[in-house]
This record gives C-alpha cells, sequence and structure tokens, in this order.
C-alpha cells in the first residue's frame, strides 16, 4: 500500500482519559473521501491466570451528522445522574482501597489523584473541540 493510502488510517487528533483498568480514547480519523470522524475506545484490561494480560476493547465510530444530536444525549443523561446521585462516587470498586472513606484520606497521595482524577473530571466532558 502506498503512503497515502496508509495515512487514512492514522489519528489526526486524538485524547486520552485513564480511568483506573479503563482507558478511553477519543480519536479523529479520516474517511476516504477525507472528511472526519471521531472513535471512541474503551479499553479495559483483564489479567490471566498466569499473570499475563490482555485487554478487551470495544469501540463506537460516531460521524458529524450525529454530532449534535450525540453531545445532547450525553449532557442529558450525564446531567440526570448528577442530579439524581450527585458527584461522589460511592461504588467501592472506585476506590483505591476499601478503608473507610476517614483512613483513606490519610493515605491519599497526589499520585493517586493524577492517575485516578475525580468525578468531577470525568463527568465535564465537552465535544465542543470535535
Amino acid at each position: 500500500m502506498d503512503d497515502q493510502g496508509s495515512m487514512k488510517n492514522e489519528d489526526i487528533f486524538s485524547k486520552v482519559i485513564r480511568a483506573g483498568r479503563r482507558t478511553y480514547f477519543f480519536d479523529v480519523r479520516s474517511t476516504k473521501a477525507d472528511d472526519y470522524y471521531l472513535t471512541i475506545t474503551e479499553s479495559k484490561k483483564f489479567t490471566n491466570d498466569d499473570g499475563s494480560f490482555f485487554y478487551r476493547k470495544h469501540k463506537i465510530y460516531l460521524y458529524k451528522e450525529d454530532f449534535e444530536d450525540f453531545k445532547q444525549a450525553l449532557q442529558d443523561t450525564t446531567d440526570f445522574i448528577i442530579d439524581q446521585k450527585g458527584e461522589e462516587v460511592i461504588s467501592e470498586r472506585h476506590q483505591k482501597d476499601f478503608t473507610k472513606p476517614s483512613e483513606r484520606e490519610d493515605n491519599f497521595s497526589a499520585e493517586s489523584a493524577s492517575t485516578h482524577g475525580t468525578a468531577k473530571a470525568f463527568t465535564n466532558v465537552s465535544f465542543d473541540d470535535i
């Protein structure tokens, strides 16, 4: 395949969100007609019994004609969740360890904060740059 053909599959613009065992990739790609579309990929790390690991990926393709509806649906659903349940993450599986909140605060480090982020950082999503 020539260089131009292989360039069509390369990302034009990318953003990555790391969230524990999951990573989200937002990638702008080009169609054969040289128009852009968005792929959103969730990659989740799993460990085999022997200690090796593998990733399971799920991908969504989003085209420009669907951006407005997608943004509105995402905004509506995230607003609903925050309105109903607030911004605090209450699931134990999202905690660094399973200690009580008062004990966890004493052991919380800057490295953990930068690695895991906060619920607010993940709910304040904007697609205006797309």
